[in-house]
């Protein structure tokens, strides 16, 4: 049996603040932002952000509290981090770990990569009407 095509996901709360800020630094490294609540595979998605958040605080045990009204985001690696049909790199982690041990105080997830249905980058149409 096959397994349904997926994406590599880091699943990340991140405080509203700052969000912007590291939207565009993520940007800049070919990492892609994508808030639960407004994705494009979440079908509903501000319950399944909330269910999300949720999850994570109650995990961490009164530990992540702080994050109790921060944004669920998925974090998705651009087309520069794949060869082909290779694995995604080791330097595709080890730069998002890197860019979120930066933002330590703003900033809660789990070391590891989940995966989710392929997110698709809109694309804009350049024809000429």
């Amino acid at each position: 049996m096959r397994r349904a095509p997926h994406e590599n996901v880091a699943t990340v709360l991140v405080d509203p603040a700052v969000l912007p800020d590291l939207e565009l630094a993520l940007m800049e490294l070919d990492l892609r932002v994508w808030p639960v609540s407004t994705a494009p595979i979440a079908l509903d998605g501000p319950r399944q952000a909330f269910q999300i958040r949720r999850r994570l605080i109650e995990a961490h045990r009164g530990a992540w509290d702080c994050a109790a009204a921060w944004t669920p985001v998925w974090i998705s690696f651009g087309e520069r981090w794949y060869v082909g049909s290779e694995p995604l790199p080791w330097t595709a982690h080890r730069t998002l770990w890197q860019v979120l041990e930066e933002r330590a105080d703003h900033v809660r997830y789990r070391k590891r990569l989940g995966g989710v249905r392929p997110l698709a980058v809109p694309t804009e149409d350049r024809r000429v009407s």
